[in-house]
């Protein structure tokens, strides 16, 4: 029985080539879709559960209002751990680590720039799963000075993994010798490590105070310990040593700005969550976003829809092909069970073919959905040990829910009616297809408008006044290894034809700044008036050479010294202090005061999904980067003779690495996320019409057939070919229209959603929308115009001979 389900599924599909191409394309481009997205939804998912204890790991967060001053970081309280893990039963074990930032490492006679260095407590392997290749995981980190290095370093470095004992020599001036070698942390993990140097060797490892944060807390709780436990823990230690250091810097309670609407708290995050769920805006490494997942969820599974009700429509369209065979069959003495078997089967057959050709295309498209999402998403069966089940599980589901309805609707057929050439007419206007079409341009109306919006959104970032001037300015990295040369430097690149100006400062405006003091309005720090402010250090360059302004009073000068104990401030620290009239007056740090000389005007600092932060300007020195300002049309000479000036500053200059960028382009990165988003729901929109034009197409074949006699009528009576075109596509248009009228909508909806994130955002202009139907109009016509002048071409005595 079923050997012969199959010879005839497969004759079928031979005879029907064109017909059958369309179909298993059409449901093949959903598969692999769905396949690739599934494949990101489950990376993005699985961050860091490579921890054994990763169910009872948690992250302190430090989260503050303070008299409208908002603070949220990754860091905490260096003495956190110990007390933790000392006072309260419920935490095991707690690690440490804090960011070294980007490093020098010495290899040969070269001086290389590393990144994901960390200083960690001994008991890190304890805390983080993270297996020893070499040496031993209890004593690696007890000595300052120890290095422990992943397997990539040592190969790097040494080509060998054999590396115990041996000597790296970091920042030019330390050697630390390798006590460890652990295997390369797995890519889905919100923190990476290459180098970990022990926490011992910091002069800040001992730190009590409470209200400094300076290094990141991991906490493993006890087996069936919940999260509230630790943040009820967390929040009685917060009151025990933090509440008395805020009385006496800042004069208040933690109860005090409970009822100012205030808070000074420490809570947790599972480490599980950090990558998707973190509201921290400078976490080390590129965050997730759960929002991105969820919608990626949405749009595989209404691709998927459209495609197997692409499959659905198809098959109907065949219909009136077969409908003969069906009143053979059923006259010769079929039943309907049967007929629904052979439908069905040839649904499955289908299906799986596409299957076949679902991941031809969606390894094709892997390189590509790779670089769009940042990922490095792998087909491979046996590392993805799911994917071949879950695949045939879902071609086995698809093709029984796809060809349900053919199969029921066909077999259903009364044999009478078909030989003599009746059909069933229900299905000429019926709800269904109607609402299968609406399903499939709202899809396609809402991705289309969410790509429009996305890229409106970034359009609106370029060209959006910054306060600041990102173009032609050189950024160089790496000049704290110029030392006490860096200030000559400086002047000597000033000399260089094309060189406008030049500053000191690794504050900048498209880098990652979090360095927070607490200013207070008058010497004695009462409650009440001490706020926390960003604080940069800059020299008397800085404002000129970024293009800022001020918007009263002056810059630094080089000629003042009283500019030592001078700060510039912007206007939104201005508003936050309530100074109406800033300038001259004082701000009190530290047990020193210092007058503010002058108000810069608001700037852009980061991303633009964040509020323009209050700040604080300080005269200091600042060697992490230099800014420089050029003229020039022929770039290379110029940056070629500032490696020079460079090389030459010093005799140990001659290795060092030679790292810049461009202002503008650091700015663009900013965003890279955002514009991969774009890249991907241009892609996702393309795919999602291709498929909603082969079912539309599938669907005005049927239209066709179904009114053969009508359009040969309709010619002998002297309708013309547009007349003809016009008729078919009324009734589309039509479905068209409802489709923008819920599309609209919905989508204005979900992208207002997605502006959220960003402080400073677009608005969706009416055109948006009128893009977006007009679009579907278009592609409406295209795809209807193409079967039915074919349909209006047909000799009209062939077709009433033949209907």
């Amino acid at each position: 029985m079923f050997k012969n389900y199959f010879k005839i599924t497969f004759r079928n599909l031979w005879r029907n080539k064109g017909f059958s191409a369309i179909n298993i394309f059409g449901l093949a481009i959903g598969l692999a879709v769905c396949l690739l997205i599934t494949l990101f939804v489950i990376d993005e998912l699985s961050y860091d559960k490579y921890n054994v204890n990763a169910d009872r790991i948690y992250r302190v967060t430090s989260d503050f209002k303070v008299n409208g001053s908002v603070f949220l970081d990754r860091e905490s309280p260096a003495s956190m751990a110990a007390t933790m893990v000392r006072e309260y039963p419920n935490i095991e074990m707690a690690a440490r680590l804090k960011n070294d930032g980007k490093i020098l490492v010495k290899k040969g006679e070269q001086t290389l720039i590393e990144d994901n260095c960390y200083y960690a407590d001994a008991n890190l392997f304890k805390v983080f799963t993270l297996p020893m290749i070499a040496g031993d995981p209890k004593t690696a980190l007890n000595e300052p000075h120890s290095l422990v290095i992943s397997e990539n370093i040592a190969i790097k470095y040494f080509n060998t993994l054999d590396v115990i004992g041996k000597t790296m020599r970091m920042d030019n001036t330390t050697d630390y010798k390798i006590t460890g070698v652990i295997k390369n942390t797995p890519v889905q993990s919100h923190i990476h490590f290459s180098f970990i140097k022990a926490i011992s060797e910091r002069a800040d490892r001992n730190q009590t105070q409470w209200t400094s944060e300076n290094s990141m807390t991991y906490l493993v709780a006890r087996k069936g310990v919940s999260q509230k436990e630790i943040d009820d823990d967390l929040r009685e230690a917060c009151k025990k040593y933090a509440e008395p250091e805020l009385k006496q810097f800042i004069h208040t309670t933690i109860a005090d700005l409970d009822q100012k609407g205030d808070h000074y708290r420490f809570v947790t995050i599972p480490i599980t969550k950090i990558h998707l769920y973190s509201e921290v805006t400078h976490e080390r490494e590129p965050s997730g976003n759960i929002q991105y997942v969820y919608m990626s969820i949405v749009i595989a599974v209404l691709i998927l829809l459209i495609a197997c009700v692409n499959f659905m429509n198809l098959s109907t369209a065949r219909s009136a092909g077969r409908s003969k065979e069906v009143g053979v069959r059923k006259v010769l003495g079929s039943n309907r069970g049967s007929l629904i078997n052979q439908f069905l089967v040839e649904s499955i057959v289908t299906s799986s073919i596409a299957l076949i050709i679902a991941w031809g295309i969606a390894s094709l498209l892997l390189h590509y959905f790779n670089q769009l999402a940042g990922k490095q998403i792998s087909l491979n069966l046996f590392a993805n040990v799911w994917i071949l089940p879950a695949l045939l599980s879902a071609t086995l589901i698809i093709g029984l829910i796809a060809g349900a309805y053919p199969a029921f609707f066909m077999s259903a057929f009364q044999p009478i009616q078909v030989l003599k050439g009746k059909l069933s007419a229900g299905f000429k206007n019926s709800f269904l297809r109607n609402g299968l079409v609406v399903f499939q341009f709202v899809t396609v109306i809402v991705l289309i408008v969410g790509t429009l919006v996305i890229y409106s959104q970034l359009t609106y970032i370029r060209n959006k006044t910054l306060g600041y001037n990102r173009e032609q300015v050189m950024v160089l990295q790496n000049i704290y290894s110029l030392g006490e040369h860096s200030k000559s430097f400086k002047e000597d690149v000033l000399k260089l034809a094309g060189v406008k100006s030049v500053t000191l400062s690794g504050s900048l405006p498209t880098t990652i700044n979090e360095d927070t003091e607490v200013y207070g309005k008058d010497a004695s720090m009462s409650s009440g008036q001490s706020v926390g402010l960003e604080t940069w250090y800059i020299d008397e360059d800085y404002i000129p050479t970024l293009g800022m302004q001020m918007a009263g009073g002056r810059n630094f000068a080089k000629d003042r010294l009283t500019d030592s104990a001078a700060l510039l401030i912007n206007q939104t620290a201005a508003s936050m202090l309530g100074m109406r009239e800033p300038l001259n007056k004082f701000l009190y740090r530290n047990g020193r005061h210092y007058q503010i000389v002058g108000v810069v005007k608001d700037f852009n600092s980061g991303s633009l999904r964040n509020k323009i932060a209050p700040l604080v300007m300080n005269l200091g020195v600042d060697k992490r980067a230099m800014a420089i300002r050029i003229e020039t049309k022929n770039i290379p000479v110029l940056i070629s003779q500032i490696q020079a000036l460079y090389r030459g500053a010093d005799a140990n200059m001659a290795g060092q690495p030679f790292t810049y960028s461009f202002m503008d382009d650091d700015f663009n990165h900013l965003y890279q996320s955002e514009q991969n988003t774009g890249k991907i729901f241009m892609s996702f929109a393309f795919f999602a019409i291709l498929i909603a034009c082969l079912g539309l197409f599938g669907l005005v074949t049927y239209a066709a057939e179904q009114r053969t006699k009508e359009i040969g009528i309709r010619k002998v009576l002297g309708a013309s070919v547009i007349n003809i075109v016009a008729m078919l596509s009324n009734d589309f248009l039509k479905l068209v229209g409802i489709s923008a009228i819920i599309a609209f909508p919905v989508a204005w909806w979900a992208m207002s959603r997605w502006l959220q994130d960003f402080a400073y955002r677009t608005n969706i202009g009416w055109w948006v929308f009128a893009i977006a139907g007009l679009l579907a109009v278009v592609i409406t016509i295209t795809t209807v115009s193409f079967r039915a002048i074919k349909a209006a071409l047909m000799n009209p005595v062939k077709s009433l001979k033949t209907e």
